[in-house]
């Protein structure tokens, strides 16, 4: 027999092959057949044939995989490798082979709107790059070494110029790995960089919570009693607050007038995303700089200058077409850290 790109010894060798296939009631199923095994032309090597209903596992077939892969959603590890008569780490291999076909389905994302952030897996500063369609409310990419420029840039390459091109808006906080990556030529220049909300109002919050700290060691005696035990209690809005809480909080505020203060600027910087206009709100913050001038109150004036260093990042959650969900990102770390207690012991991380 000849063939294109083969010599007249076509068929090189014949090799029996056995795979497992699906089970029928309590009785194992195998299927054997013969590999055919030619001689190419062009390179001398032998080719084999491939079979596209074999799993990439090499003694299985693709619906014996997505049988333990079903099964292993319901079921542990041990208990299908009991069921199914194969080692752990077979049954481990053909669960991690039917989710990456389930991921071939699913249909490739073209964001408008990114949140970025990292998570850390374990101790010692492993981190790994989530990134989220904020739009669609869903997450489109989980990779990376660690949270470096170079490891955003693998996100990127994966979505394509085309899609990259297509990115208006990308939320993340203020690491400057996230924003060089995003900025580039190649990746998605035109894209309006949003320093998430959530971490901003963190930072406030640590700020009033350094002021009370200042104040507890400045004070002695009974007047600390005051200070101590009463941190969610200013951080929270009064408004929020239970009736004991409110009273415990005008009774903290009358008795310190420095936390006093730092609460009220703490109050006063909450409308700063009100304003629909830039300008408006680049007003409203510096009347609001202006005011900590005879409070002198340190970690609030290194708080306005950090504001002032990302001011063009913060101001852009003022435009009515930037008015999306931001706790979507954080939500998610938190189901990916149930995931992680879920899966204690487990040292495949893909």
């Amino acid at each position: 027999m000849q063939r294109r790109g083969l010599t007249h010894r076509a068929w090189y060798d014949r090799k029996i092959r056995r795979v497992r296939d699906l089970p029928c009631g309590d009785r194992r199923f195998y299927l054997e057949w013969e590999i055919r095994r030619v001689d190419c032309r062009h390179c001398g090597t032998v080719k084999q044939e491939k079979l596209d209903w074999l799993a990439d596992t090499p003694f299985d077939t693709k619906r014996f995989s997505f049988f333990v892969g079903r099964r292993c959603q319901t079921m542990p590890v041990k208990d299908v490798a009991q069921e199914t008569h194969r080692a752990g780490w077979t049954i481990r291999d053909l669960e991690t082979a039917y989710l990456r076909e389930l991921l071939l389905h699913v249909c490739q994302p073209a964001p408008n709107v990114v949140g970025i952030d990292e998570i850390s897996i374990r101790k010692g500063h492993t981190y790994r790059i989530l990134v989220s369609d904020l739009e669609r409310r869903r997450p489109i990419w989980f990779g990376g070494k660690d949270r470096s420029e170079e490891s955003m840039n693998e996100c990127y390459q994966w979505l394509g110029p085309s899609k990259s091109k297509k990115t208006r808006l990308a939320v993340m906080d203020r690491w400057k790995a996230f924003r060089h990556a995003t900025l580039k030529p190649e990746h998605a220049p035109q894209a309006a960089i949003l320093f998430d909300t959530f971490h901003v109002i963190c930072h406030r919050g640590e700020t009033l919570d350094t002021v009370r700290k200042t104040e507890s060691y400045r004070l002695t005696g009974q007047d600390r009693r005051f200070i101590n035990g009463q941190k969610y209690t200013r951080l929270s809005h009064r408004e929020n607050l239970k009736p004991d809480g409110r009273r415990s909080l005008r009774l903290l505020l009358k008795a310190n007038t420095r936390v006093n203060t730092a609460y009220l600027l703490k109050e006063e910087f909450g409308p700063l995303w009100d304003d629909e206009r830039g300008g408006w709100a680049r007003r409203f913050f510096e009347n609001w700089r202006t005011s900590l001038k005879w409070p002198r109150l340190k970690p609030y004036e290194k708080f306005a200058e950090m504001i002032d260093r990302h001011w063009d990042g913060i101001a852009a959650y003022c435009k009515p077409e930037n008015k999306v969900a931001l706790g979507f990102v954080e939500g998610l770390n938190n189901k990916i850290r149930v995931i992680q207690r879920r899966s204690y012991g487990l040292r495949n991380e893909e």
